[in-house]
């Protein structure tokens, strides 16, 4: 086996997580050879560096796709392979590892805390304000049950009337994904108004949205600026909020991948007179309403230790949803990203609003995780859609 341990110069300690993986037998096979020169050669020092010594096998990790080493390995074990096999025993050891952080795909498993090291963090953080936007905010602490002529319903209505029927203070979390006001042909919406009736209009239902919102629950709301208007749609609504008093709590980036717009040259072509930008994400802006901590019962809990090291990471990588036209709705979320908001930011239990619920995603997914729901929808078709999915949810 290529011996690459010579290359890490005295910084192990710093940049590697050591690990010790014992060899319960006089002799590696040779596949198990075969395979950690393979092991060697196929990632860099700065990711992985293997050696064997005095019947153990020393391992240097720094930051590793294990996905791919995990294919590798199996390239090398056989269905019939004894249990003292070092290959399996690598992966199993490298797998149960608990502590770590994603970037670019791959796990990084040192280091990746150096952020935090500051000196008197929580003084410095006093100091400086933490949300100083916000702390004279006035919103009443005394949360209210959710009436239950509007728990696990879908409403054809107007939001903003509603919702003000509604008691304050009665949701966990608002998630929803507002018309663009892009010119798409919606169903008893027109998609193409003036922007200032347009924010008008909208800032009038999230008003509503941030009353009907526990204290301690979140608004979250998934937006695409429009580019061709140079309207940045996700700043107009996170200053919205933050004139309201709201709490910034994160903004997540939707990566779509949609690479068929990457190389549209459209504005200036080939000069800086005028170049204009395309996008292949989207954004979520998520918003506290009168502190960062949601109260919840810990046995409410269903997001797993390996979701959240994933999705804490602010990109998430979700394809778009394929079947819009099945549901003759032309935007809607795909169900990963509604259930990777309410997995990440609810609990179980908790009722779910969205007062621009289209075809139904958001309290399809809700009704799949056990929460509660309250979709609101101006078309009526929408809402005889939305309430099908659900039905369906139950056959």
């Amino acid at each position: 086996m290529k011996d690459k341990a010579f290359h890490i110069n005295g910084e192990t300690s710093e940049n590697y997580k050591k690990i010790f993986i014992p060899i319960n037998k006089n002799e590696l096979t040779k596949s198990e050879k075969r395979g950690l020169r393979q092991i060697n050669d196929a990632f860099s020092n700065d990711d992985l560096i293997i050696e064997t010594y005095d019947h153990k096998l020393i391992v240097f990790l720094n930051k590793l796709d294990v996905n791919s080493l995990k294919d590798l390995i199996f390239q090398f074990v056989s269905e019939q392979v004894s249990e003292d096999n070092v290959l399996l025993a690598l992966l199993t050891k490298i797998e149960n590892i608990k502590s770590y952080t994603y970037q670019g795909g791959k796990k990084v498993f040192v280091n990746f805390n150096d952020e935090r090291k500051v000196k008197d963090r929580k003084a410095k953080e006093t100091q400086r304000g933490k949300f100083f936007y916000a702390q004279d905010a006035d919103f009443k602490v005394t949360n209210n049950a959710v009436p239950k002529e509007y728990e696990n319903q879908i409403i054809c209505a107007d939001s903003e009337q509603l919702l003000s029927k509604m008691p304050e203070n009665c949701i966990d979390l608002v998630f929803t994904s507002p018309p663009y006001n892009f010119g798409l042909e919606y169903d008893n919406h027109q998609d193409a108004m003036n922007w200032s009736i347009y924010f008008d209009k909208l800032y009038r239902i999230l008003d509503e949205c941030i009353r009907v919102t526990k204290y301690g629950g979140r608004i979250i709301v998934n937006v695409q600026p429009l580019f061709s208007d140079y309207i940045p749609i996700h700043h107009f609504i996170s200053n919205f909020f933050i004139k309201k008093k709201l709490i910034w709590k994160a903004e997540i980036l939707w990566e779509k991948n949609n690479y068929n717009c990457k190389y549209t040259a459209w504005g200036s072509w080939k000069s800086p007179s005028n170049p204009y930008m395309k996008y292949t994400w989207e954004f979520l802006e998520v918003f506290c309403k009168g502190t960062m901590k949601k109260q919840g019962k810990k046995e409410n809990i269903d997001i797993s230790a390996e979701e959240f090291k994933e999705w804490v990471y602010g990109k998430w990588s979700i394809a778009p949803e394929k079947n819009m036209k099945n549901y003759k709705h032309p935007s809607m979320f795909p169900e990963e990203l509604a259930r990777r908001v309410m997995k990440l930011f609810s609990y179980q239990g908790d009722i779910i609003l969205d007062p621009f619920v289209g075809s139904g995603t958001t309290p399809v997914v809700a009704h799949q995780n056990n929460r509660r729901f309250l979709g609101i929808d101006i078309s009526r078709e929408y809402c005889e859609l939305a309430r099908k999915r659900i039905d369906q949810q139950d056959c």
